[in-house]
């Protein structure tokens, strides 16, 4: 595979989320490593989670000259259309989208207006402004109930479980559709399960820590019997900058983003505690078992999820590989750091 690093220097490049876990990181990396990209980044910096933790993300960006940011949300179609009309974007990466499947419970029209009204914007942009390849996040959580492991792209992803797995699999479909009528080019992403420094404060690694540190108790879904493919955010976003470099392989395409590994959920969480322990976060004679509290499956959860990432390897080189144990330990550290 011929791998050209500098097939992204001059390009414009539409970011979007640009604030969140996935997409500060990425612009972060392509701004670091090609200092002729110019990134535009779009968030609303909403408050699902902590804001101070996305203006964080979002001011190590502004520290570079060729990223501009923009405040609005991609499900205001007027403001799509000013951005598309004064940039001429050359390629466009969506990691805009409502996340979690357990607030989808209780919140479910957030997931409409930004997974489903703010994609389908996105898609009628690119089809009035062309773009040479557009991304977008999808999710492990379109497998559903799926018992047949490891996950494969190739894998019927008819019966979601959560609100939020039916509006990915839906972007998927919109995908498809603007793909075959109108010639796009675009690639669909399944991340599982992402994890690492100054991530999204809802998911289990982090919201474990937040409550091991009060010394308070962690709750443990299906009584500990769930594997979870944790992929480390380096790992995330070499896959996504490979694929903008070397470009589609098809009009149309899935990969997975997992590293094919699953964890126990109670190894994990030894893990976690170790790794607190080694940057003394928590006292080393701390015993984790004592804060934790075993109760019944989630509605929306599923069991295991399982990345077969054999597509991204062949097409692209690459398959994530970062040990739970490295990457829990450069949270360890970040959280240390960030939070005094």
């Amino acid at each position: 595979m011929v791998y050209d690093r500098g097939m992204l220097e001059e390009k414009t490049v539409l970011v979007t989320g640009s604030a969140g876990f996935i997409g500060s990181h990425l612009c972060e990396r392509l701004l670091k490593e090609y200092p002729g990209i110019r990134i535009v980044g779009i968030d609303d910096l909403n408050d699902y989670y902590d804001v101070s933790l996305k203006e964080y993300r979002n001011e190590k960006l502004l520290k570079y000259p060729n990223y501009t940011f923009l405040k609005g949300d991609i499900a205001d179609k007027k403001f799509l259309e000013e951005i598309f009309s004064e940039y001429r974007f050359d390629l466009a990466v969506n990691l805009a989208a409502q996340a979690g499947v357990r607030y989808s419970l209780e919140n479910p029209d957030v997931y409409v207006s930004t997974n489903l009204l703010g994609f389908f914007n996105l898609l009628e942009m690119i089809r009035n402004h062309p773009v040479e390849h557009f991304l977008y996040a999808s999710s492990s959580s379109v497998y559903g109930g799926n018992t047949k492991v490891p996950f494969s792209t190739e894998d019927k992803t008819d019966h979601p479980v959560s609100l939020y797995a039916a509006t990915k699999k839906a972007d998927e479909l919109m995908a498809y559709t603007y793909t075959h009528l109108f010639g796009m080019k675009t690639t669909g992403l399944r991340f599982f399960t992402v994890y690492g420094p100054a991530g999204r404060p809802d998911m289990a690694y982090f919201s474990f820590t937040q409550k091991l540190l009060k010394g308070d108790k962690i709750r443990i879904f299906n009584y500990g019997n769930c594997k979870r493919d944790f992929t480390y955010i380096d790992d995330i976003v070499e896959g996504i900058v490979r694929i903008m470099e070397k470009g589609p392989k098809e009009d149309y395409n899935l990969y997975n983003i997992g590293n094919s590994h699953p964890e126990d959920l109670m190894e994990f969480v030894d893990t976690l505690a170790d790794s607190l322990k080694r940057y003394e976060l928590l006292p080393k004679d701390f015993d984790v078992k004592e804060h934790m509290e075993l109760v019944g499956m989630q509605a929306g959860d599923v069991p295991v999820t399982y990345a077969d990432t054999f597509a991204l390897e062949k097409d692209y080189g690459f398959h994530p590989d970062t040990p739970l144990k490295d990457g829990l330990d450069r949270f360890s550290r970040w959280y240390k750091e960030y939070y005094g």
